[in-house]
């Protein structure tokens, strides 16, 4: 394992697999919920289970994945053998999701339901090890900053491609069925890009030091729990995903029911999205070098939470004014994201400096976990805003006309929802005691004093 100084190949190499989750994290949130009761006619409030619980399963799958990984010893290292397959085996799955076998009714949401869950266990066995690699790959934390930098530069490329363009697709390819078919084809492309790209990409990375892993869910949850930075950093970003995932959700909503343009408003909203996310990440390199990753992170939540609460008011603005207001909300996301992924690799650095022992697929593998719960949540809970308000269902393909409680219910969903879930936990950073300029002094600092307390 190197100090510090890994080639741009590799940089390059590893943050190609953010093709992967982008696409993966993004569409579904984004689809999935409208394509059920937009197109199955499937009613929201059980769109909504539809949505939460193949991906609330990884809770459970993806320690199991992060364990599995740790104990695989092979040529191609620990991780990339499960890079390769999984990738592989998600594309297809993904595509089987919007094969639509049955055209509406209970055997059309069931299908959908068993093949989503089939995927979100594929994916658990890509990214699992994929989050894994950075704590492996290099022992500088400010390597990390840089190896998550171009990893959230490429997974806001990845958001953008498949956020902006997938709904396009579906228009092209005459909306309804034929239209998600076409679309899930499309991403499942843009999948096993991404995982050739990481495959090849780190081949000649350095494999690191994998030791065995705790053999039980429960001996994890115990290693985890006596991390308390992890502890704290895991509970927030769990809640703040859910957040995110909210906005995701609404997206198609939003564009129909609010700014009433429902062809072009789910791309020119993930474009203004994630468009500017890709200029901002040099300045929130260095904002967090010079203020700290906790605190740039409550910073880019802040400025998330705020962007949303403004565009409450989006009925009464000029759609320019909306697409600006959104362009803020991403630049918040942007932030969020890079230090809240590059303060896990120093969690994990701070675990192994208090134990003696590396296990970076446990924290990891419970970190995709609670993600990939929050993400699953965010639709759960939009769903269930749509169902309390009155959404009405439709298996044309179309949105029906809506009542106007449901279109509060949407708007409301869309903005002040996520404030709340984005902003709130940042309290708990408070907990979060990583925080030197040189993350690695006081990781030993932190360990040291954690074992003078016992």
């Amino acid at each position: 394992m190197t100090a510090s100084g890994l080639p741009r190949r590799v940089h390059l190499g590893y943050a190609s697999g953010s093709l992967v989750t982008g696409a993966f994290g993004t569409v579904p949130g984004l689809l999935l919920l409208p394509y059920l009761t937009d197109t199955l006619g499937v009613a929201a409030g059980l769109a909504a289970l539809l949505v939460l619980l193949p991906k609330a399963w990884d809770v459970l799958v993806n320690p199991v994945a992060g364990r599995i990984s740790d104990r695989t010893r092979s040529r191609w290292g620990a991780r990339r053998p499960w890079l390769l397959g999984g990738g592989l085996a998600l594309a297809a799955l993904f595509a089987s999701i919007f094969a639509a076998p049955f055209a509406r009714g209970p055997a059309a949401a069931a299908y959908v339901a068993l093949a989503f869950l089939a995927t979100a266990t594929a994916f658990a066995f890509f990214q699992v090890p994929y989050v894994a690699m950075p704590a492996e790959l290099t022992a500088d934390p400010a390597e990390r900053t840089r190896m998550m930098t171009w990893r959230i530069a490429v997974l806001a490329l990845a958001i953008l491609v498949s956020g902006a363009v997938a709904p396009a697709v579906v228009a092209a390819g005459g909306d309804g069925v034929p239209g998600h078919r076409w679309m899930g084809l499309f991403v499942a492309a843009l999948i096993v890009l991404g995982t050739l790209g990481v495959f090849l990409g780190t081949r000649t990375a350095p494999a690191g030091t994998v030791t065995e892993s705790e053999p039980s869910l429960r001996a994890q949850l115990a290693v985890a729990g006596r991390n308390r930075p992890f502890r704290v950093l895991l509970v927030c970003f769990v809640i703040q995903s859910a957040g995110v995932a909210t906005v995701l959700a609404g997206v198609k909503y939003f564009a129909d029911q609010v700014l009433r343009a429902p062809d072009s408003g789910p791309t020119l909203l993930f474009a203004c999205f994630v468009a500017p996310a890709l200029l901002v990440m040099p300045l929130w390199s260095r904002a967090g070098a010079r203020l700290g990753k906790r605190t740039s992170l409550v910073a880019a939540s802040l400025l998330f939470a705020a962007g949303a609460l403004a565009l409450v008011a989006a009925p009464a603005l000029p759609a320019a004014a909306v697409y600006a207001v959104v362009a803020l909300i991403g630049v918040g996301y942007a932030g969020q994201q890079v230090f809240a992924l590059s303060m896990l690799p120093d969690c994990i650095a701070h675990d192994t400096a208090r134990t003696g022992r590396r296990q970076a697929g446990v924290f990891t593998g419970l970190w995709t976990a609670g993600e990939t719960f929050g993400l699953a949540l965010g639709p759960g809970i939009y769903g269930l805003v749509l169902q309390l308000s009155g959404y009405v269902s439709s298996s044309t393909g179309s949105a029906a006309a809506q009542p106007a409680a449901a279109r509060l219910g949407v708007l409301l969903g869309f903005t002040v929802l996520p404030a709340l879930l984005v902003a709130a936990p940042v309290v708990l950073l408070r907990g979060y005691s990583l925080t030197s300029a040189h993350p690695a002094t006081t990781v030993t600092a932190a360990a040291r004093h954690e074992r003078n307390a016992r």
